[in-house]
């Protein structure tokens, strides 16, 4: 499908690197969960519901300055392979390569703004910026949202606000997250203290792929919990005070790594980036291990030669359906960590080796 390959041709603009705290946060992301008023909610809607719910969605979306030039994708017209492809972009969510019937995407070609119509709520509108910038995201998140609301009618009580298919999300439906890199604190066995304390406010740790998903390459996702009862603005605000908290300690355990053990440190790194550069077979697991020891390297100035873009990149090209995608075929798992494999010596060495 030419729009799918429009979005795997170049990486997505949250991918750049080049952001505050760029090698620390991978992306920030803002998400608002809405639905149209007298609706049932998806889980309880039939299949004619939602079609009409989706056709309805689309015609608003196609008329929202925000979202000139996107991306129109039906989820039951793509293979499986290609739902997966778009998850694995944080495009969508897993669940909704399952639940695919009545199912639509809508986003802007850098990927910097999208829309899924009719997963757990009518509408998951959601806006990525790359590194610390959650307040740049949640603005141009509330612009497409004000456009939206003066083209459909938000379910709203005037008691609760906007009303959720999941109790959690009522009030403002609001979740804002990072995509932190922490290998410091796991490194210095202080990461279980450190989300302990976020828990303890109330913060959400998760990994990559979000609810259910496995913490791999020492990335966290941090999000909020509370929606009812705390103004959006302060939300966005309240948690990039935590996050910039949380980086703060992962700096003092990178000082402590340095000061401590800089020579087994540095022999990580530089293996880390060996392997990468000449291995012939890798796991998805062992690639964002060695990965996030290589970003490690870049973070402390150890690696001068390979940039934050170029590994932001393998970090999305390298999952089993991207690699899938880009050889059109279906893949064992052996062939993909040969692929991926093949895939990482030609980024980082520039040539297949």
């Amino acid at each position: 499908m030419s729009a799918l390959k429009a979005l795997i041709e170049k990486p997505a603009l949250w991918l750049s690197g080049n952001a505050e705290e760029g090698e620390l946060v991978l992306s920030s992301r803002v998400r608002i969960a809405r639905n149209l008023d007298k609706r049932p909610f998806t889980h309880g809607a039939a299949s004619p519901i939602l079609a009409e719910i989706r056709d309805e969605a689309k015609a608003a979306l196609a008329d929202c300055p925000s979202l000139k030039g996107a991306l129109v994708l039906d989820m039951d017209e793509i293979p499986e392979t290609d739902r997966g492809l778009l998850a694995e972009r944080r495009l969508i969510s897993r669940e909704m390569v399952k639940n695919y019937l009545n199912r639509s995407l809508i986003v802007q070609p850098d990927e910097r703004l999208g829309v899924m119509i009719n997963e757990e709520d009518h509408l998951r509108i959601q806006s990525f910026e790359p590194g610390l910038s959650l307040q740049n995201a949640f603005e141009r998140l509330g612009g497409l949202d004000n456009e939206i609301d003066s083209r459909l009618c938000y379910a709203y009580s005037e008691e609760l606000g906007y009303l959720t298919a999941c109790p959690t999300n009522v009030g403002t439906g609001l979740r804002v997250s990072a995509m932190v890199h922490l290998p410091g604190l796991v490194h210095n066995k202080d990461i279980g203290q450190v989300l302990d304390g976020l828990r303890n406010i109330r913060l959400t740790v998760r990994g990559i792929y979000g609810e259910g998903s496995d913490i791999i390459g020492n990335f966290f996702q941090i999000s909020n919990s509370i929606t009812l009862g705390l103004s959006e603005e302060d939300t966005v605000r309240n948690l990039d005070g935590h996050i910039r908290k949380v980086l703060e300690f992962e700096k003092k355990a990178r000082g402590v790594l340095l000061k401590k053990a800089r020579s087994l440190l540095e022999d990580k790194i530089w293996r880390a980036y060996g392997i990468l550069k000449t291995a012939r077979l890798v796991t998805s697991k062992e690639a964002m291990s060695l990965l996030s020891a290589v970003r490690l390297g870049i973070g402390l100035g150890i690696i001068t030669d390979c940039s934050l873009t170029k590994l932001n990149e393998l970090f999305i090209m390298i999952q089993p359906m991207h690699l899938q995608k880009l050889h059109e075929r279906v893949m064992k798992a052996d062939e993909r960590d040969r692929a991926r494999a093949d895939y990482i010596r030609t980024k980082l060495n520039g040539y297949k080796s």
